[in-house]
């Protein structure tokens, strides 16, 4: 057996260095794999790492970007017309197994043309994968080499794939402003867009969330005595929070069987609005509608001037500095007092 073994089909050139382990293609470093087991595997492995979106456009810019090395090499060669760079590209890949690629209806003038590609090593894997649809490297590669070869931005179509079930796959090329570079920032931007957007679900599911937990804690009713049941205020009060604190407070008043009602307005955040002392009266206007007296505590000297500029009469409510003086103020009223 030869050192280097030596072959040559359909005049390129094959040859092999056992001793160096190498493969050369036309004298240039090649390597074989196996396309329904080691291809399969890679390409699966950048679309389960990738996602399925991202990974056509890795496959599609990748071919396009290596067919457009392709067509600058051979639009370089002046003594070579397109039609016969196009036949050498399709023979060559032919002979390195990419499958039969046939070119028609080439029109150098509008720069277009169409591909018939029949039983590609894409095609291969494609069915190895047992996907429905054909991929884009092929197509996008050839859209490279001619990008290469008529100076101009070529893009493509697929008609149809061969993976359908026809006999080959056509895909028709033309002139495009689509590029790859559009594509890749596309992609960028939809995928941006997208973490916006889950991040926006993800805001407004824990704000739901806080909401919630805001109403089950925010202002809790504490039937602290026999008679006596004390809702504490706190932090600020908008139109949504008020009007829970409302309902809220009245619906439980009848169940703690409550005659006295103590309001603690110590915890009331210090950007008090007359909304908030409108919230006050309501509160106890609403709650002697149903035979419960409203007690006042914990009136700091901020709301004190906000009522007393207000138009809204708090007088009719018994008001205390602290809790501890409400409560005995409610008992007494009782005939009772803590021992």
């Amino acid at each position: 057996m030869d050192k280097n073994p030596e072959i040559n089909i359909g005049g390129l050139d094959f040859e092999w260095s056992l001793e160096s382990g190498q493969f050369l293609f036309e004298g240039e470093d090649a390597v074989l794999f196996w396309i329904s087991s080691a291809m399969k595997t890679f390409f699966d492995t950048i679309e389960e790492i990738s996602g399925e979106e991202a990974s056509n456009l890795v496959f599609e810019t990748t071919g396009f970007r290596q067919g457009l090395t392709v067509g600058q090499y051979f639009e370089k060669i002046k003594d070579v017309s397109i039609a016969e760079a196009a036949e050498l590209i399709t023979n060559t890949y032919a002979s390195a197994g990419w499958g039969r690629t046939t070119i028609k209806n080439l029109d150098f003038e509008a720069k277009t043309l169409t591909a018939y590609i029949k039983d590609s090593w894409e095609y291969k894997i494609n069915l190895a994968q047992e996907k429905e649809q054909g991929g884009n490297y092929l197509p996008a590669h050839y859209a490279g080499i001619f990008t290469g070869l008529f100076g101009t931005n070529i893009w493509y179509k697929v008609t149809q794939h061969q993976l359908e079930g026809h006999e080959c796959s056509i895909i028709e090329y033309f002139p495009s402003d689509v590029t790859i570079s559009n594509n890749i920032h596309e992609l960028a931007r939809k995928k941006e867009a997208e973490e916006i957007l889950r991040l926006e679900t993800l805001v407004d599911e824990k704000t739901r969330e806080l909401k919630e937990l805001v109403k089950q804690i925010s202002s809790p009713i504490i039937p602290v005595l026999e008679g006596i049941a004390v809702v504490p205020l706190l932090g600020k009060y908008d139109e949504e929070r008020s009007e829970e604190l409302v309902v809220k407070t009245l619906n439980n008043l009848p169940a703690h069987k409550a005659n006295y009602l103590v309001l603690d307005l110590t915890g009331l955040d210090k950007d008090i609005s007359e909304h908030t002392v409108s919230l006050i009266e309501k509160i106890g206007s609403a709650a002697a509608l149903i035979g419960t007296k409203t007690i006042l505590v914990g009136i700091s000297a901020e709301l004190s001037m906000i009522i007393s500029k207000s138009n809204i009469d708090l007088s009719v409510f018994d008001c205390f500095q602290t809790l501890q003086h409400g409560i005995y103020f409610a008992l007494g009223q009782h005939g009772r007092k803590i021992i």
